[in-house]
């Protein structure tokens, strides 16, 4: 009895952390990526449901170069909503070499934890990306602008959605 109550309890406890439509791994990145990706800042318009990132409004993503592959990441998330308190979360990143600047890593918790990403595909303009984990369990939609044109939008969204990603949220953004 004690065992099927662990195993049990391992179950729901997987079930909470994956998304079910993303069981298979990403797809490779679709084009190479400029430099200066990793430089200035993007904000999230759209990403799979995460427990880390759980009532978070307003996200942007900064990031600024440090040496020939490396960056540094300062990221901001409101609480509750666009106007909320601040949380922030500051790293490094390194991008993988090999890869035409489409996979990175960021290393967490002082380097204890690091996490590859992958920029599945872009604008030709780089206004807007498509960033996930090699796994497929999360992706995000980022843009370079809070409020992204509506047509981009849409063409970005339908692009995530053929990527394999059809549950998506989308965290308030201050207006234009």
């Amino acid at each position: 009895m004690r065992r099927l109550t662990i195993l049990i309890a391992a179950a729901t406890l997987l079930a909470t952390q994956t998304p079910v439509a993303a069981w298979a791994a990403a797809q490779q990145p679709s084009k190479p990526v400029a430099a200066s990706f990793y430089t200035g800042k993007w904000y999230e318009i759209a990403r799979t449901p995460n427990s880390g990132q759980r009532d978070c409004q307003a996200p942007t993503t900064e990031f600024t170069g440090k040496g020939a592959n490396g960056f540094s990441v300062h990221q901001i998330c409101r609480k509750g909503s666009a106007a909320g308190a601040e949380k922030v979360f500051d790293t490094t990143g390194q991008i993988v070499s090999g890869t035409q600047n489409a996979k990175f890593k960021m290393s967490f918790l002082g380097g204890l934890k690091k996490q590859e990403y992958w920029v599945l595909d872009r604008a030709d303009d780089q206004s807007w990306a498509i960033m996930a984990t090699p796994g497929g369990n999360f992706v995000w939609l980022l843009s370079r602008k809070p409020v992204m044109d509506a047509t981009a939008k849409a063409a970005a969204l339908a692009r995530v959605k053929a990527l394999g990603y059809a549950k998506l949220e989308y965290p308030q953004q201050p207006p234009a």
